[in-house]
């Protein structure tokens, strides 16, 4: 897997981060495998950074590692009824990379997976459109990431579900682009439409 300690390593010493790099490692692992995630688990960090890797090959990314990182910690906690999951896995981050310029960055890149605005930074649309690249994917994992959606709000009614769950989608299908850079618009934007539509159609049916 992507998120193995073969690739973790190494972006920890490009970083030139301190402290035990296999114990945050086994800690990151260990917080995506609670049972409360359905969707926010090792399955959704193995996919971003996989598309990390895909977006990394056209060259325009700023600083790569940096964005790395940010997606490594992005759902470092995740509670589906907590209100503050990006600021708790920002105070991990920082605990891990310490309080200099690189914790900054990730911290700053992390809240962006909260909002899915741009900020002033120069990789922001990446990291955005990586943490949405699931719209675009085939339509069997989208309905797969649609029941894992539902499962981690379980305790939400069926009707207020529908009702803001498509409210939610309407929003990204209702942007005059989905995805923010040229890479993920020109090759996925079509696609996640297509996603959007049927899953909001679903919901309203």
């Amino acid at each position: 897997m992507r998120t193995s300690i073969d690739h973790w390593l190494p972006l920890w010493r490009r970083l030139e981060a301190s402290g035990d790099a296999a114990a945050w490692h086994a800690r990151l692992l260990s917080a995506y495998a609670e049972p409360q995630r359905v969707y926010h688990s090792l399955q959704h960090l193995d996919e971003c950074l996989r598309v990390l890797d895909e977006a990394k090959a056209s060259g325009s990314m700023k600083q790569p590692d940096l964005v790395e990182m940010a997606l490594w910690f992005h759902d470092a906690v995740y509670d589906p009824k907590g209100s503050e999951n990006e600021a708790l896995s920002i105070q991990m981050a920082v605990e891990a990379l310490g309080d200099g310029e690189v914790a900054s960055e990730v911290a700053r890149l992390i809240m962006l997976t909260k909002s899915h605005q741009l900020g002033e930074g120069l990789d922001d649309a990446w990291i955005i459109d990586i943490d949405l690249a699931i719209f675009a994917q085939a339509p069997e994992r989208v309905e797969e990431y649609e029941r894992q959606i539902r499962a981690e709000y379980a305790w939400v009614p069926e009707a207020v579900y529908r009702e803001k769950r498509a409210e939610i989608l309407t929003g990204f299908l209702n942007r005059e682009r989905i995805y923010l850079t040229d890479f993920f618009h020109q090759r996925y934007d079509e696609i996640a439409r297509r996603n959007l539509s049927q899953l909001i159609a679903q919901f309203r049916s």
